[in-house]
């Protein structure tokens, strides 16, 4: 028998309706006890102390790219699962965006086979084969095979007469289609939001009508298929208002965004974080380039504000890993995307700390909000993922909110380093996680 105790901090388990200072005993891997002095006589092998900490469950993401197979040189189901758990996720979800695409059973059953994980792994596998958006991919193979949602991510699927027969296909199994929303007659070769900055920086735009027009048309298929729309990463006020519409005319949809789509502006991309828009020194930061692209002020204040009502599920940081020689070239020859893993509860510590949304809420978008946003607890057969239920696998996280670390290349997990964050300084620190009874990452001296 192996024990761990989590001794004295707040805990915050949304899922079990708990926000008190309490113990956590861990046995053999999975949830023994939870509550104050529920340690006590406990002679555990190894005991955190969590005194003015937060423990909460571990964090869930929706939405990760590990790049492997085919693409090592930017990230590994090893290297990924690092940075994982260096930001307090325990369970991620791998986007089939891999080379080649995971369309097959047997490319979704050699992911699960990987051994080099240190948290968990879930599949999500592709809505066409290739991802080309011509044929479909055989949907029972890949339920059969064990993916939890289905997604062309990187690419809208363009055919609505494809995307509705994967609807219904998938609504068989009650999987989500977890759509990447820009259509693409619109974005044509747009490098960033279409706006002031694009305007000044000179680059092609991705106007906010491109991702508006592509969720209005997914939703509508959705109602009339009865399968379930997943809106990945999103980005405009008015995609947030269709989707909480739908919502409210029991339409089966579900949504996510990311910490820098809820922090970050498309003024990044020319001055930088926290630049001034009056510096005549003009950045074109290719870290800053993302699909869909960094929104206007007012985009990022109605995401913030989904995310609190409840309109937006959960956070999931589509975090996209790029080699350096990949990204440092110009700005129009870079590729789309930033790694977020590391950086995603600090990003959210900042909603916070500014008062929008309080702690608990935070919690719940990272742990219960994606797992109830796909169903995964079912899916996966894992009773209470996501929570510290009694008898749950014991996937832990704790949590110094008022830490202060900068971010740097050294510091990170990740084997890429595409971050517009590089040298900020961040609030909100992951200091221990814990997966399966396991501690698989520790960054502060906790250990009694």
């Amino acid at each position: 028998m192996t024990t761990l105790t989590i001794r004295g901090g707040r805990v915050i388990d949304p899922g079990t309706d708990l926000d008190a200072i309490a113990d956590v005993v861990v046995v053999d891997g999975r949830i023994e006890r939870v509550g104050a002095d529920a340690g006590a006589g406990v002679e555990a092998e190894r005991v955190l102390d969590a005194s003015g900490l937060v423990v909460a469950p571990g964090f869930v993401d929706l939405h990760v790219h590990l790049r492997e197979p085919g693409q090592e040189h930017k990230e590994t189901i090893a290297s990924g699962t690092r940075a994982a758990a260096a930001g307090g996720f325990t369970t991620i979800c791998a986007m089939p965006n891999t080379e080649p695409p995971m369309d097959t059973a047997g490319l979704v059953e050699a992911t699960r086979a990987n051994a080099s994980a240190v948290v968990r792994v879930l599949s999500v596998g592709c809505i066409s084969m290739g991802r080309l958006g011509v044929e479909l991919a055989p949907v029972a193979e890949l339920v059969d095979a064990g993916v939890v949602a289905l997604s062309d991510d990187g690419d809208f699927v363009a055919d609505a007469g494809l995307m509705r027969k994967a609807f219904e296909y998938a609504a068989m199994w009650d999987l989500p289609l977890s759509q990447h929303c820009e259509e693409p007659a619109l974005v044509g070769n747009g490098q960033m939001h279409e706006g002031w900055v694009s305007a000044r920086l000179g680059l092609a735009g991705r106007p906010a009508s491109a991702e508006i027009a592509a969720v209005a048309r997914d939703i509508a298929l959705a109602e009339q298929t009865g399968g379930h729309l997943h809106v990945q990463h999103l980005s405009t006020a008015r995609a947030v208002e269709l989707v909480a519409e739908a919502r409210a005319r029991g339409i089966q949809v579900t949504a996510e965004v990311t910490p820098h789509h809820l922090t970050l502006n498309h003024e990044v991309v020319a001055f930088g974080v926290g630049g001034n828009p009056e510096d005549e020194v003009l950045r074109y930061d290719s870290d800053a380039k993302c699909n869909p692209p960094l929104r206007e002020p007012d985009d990022v204040a109605a995401c913030v504000e989904g995310l609190r009502s409840g309109v937006i599920d959960c956070i999931a940081t589509d975090h996209a890993p790029h080699a350096p020689h990949e990204k440092e070239v110009e700005f129009d020859r870079a590729p789309a995307g930033m790694i977020g893993l590391e950086t995603a509860f600090a990003l959210g510590m900042r909603l916070v700390e500014a008062g929008a949304i309080d702690m608990a809420t935070l919690v719940e978008r990272l742990t219960l909000g994606p797992v109830r946003a796909w169903g995964l607890e079912a899916r996966t057969g894992l009773s209470g993922l996501g929570t510290l239920s009694l008898g749950a696998a014991a996937d832990i996280v704790v949590i110094d909110p008022g830490a202060r670390w900068t971010v740097s290349a050294e510091g990170l997990q990740s084997q890429s380093r595409n971050t517009p964050l590089l040298g900020e300084t961040l609030t909100g620190q992951v200091l221990a996680t814990v997966y399966g009874g396991a501690i698989v990452h520790e960054a502060g001296g906790i250990t009694v």
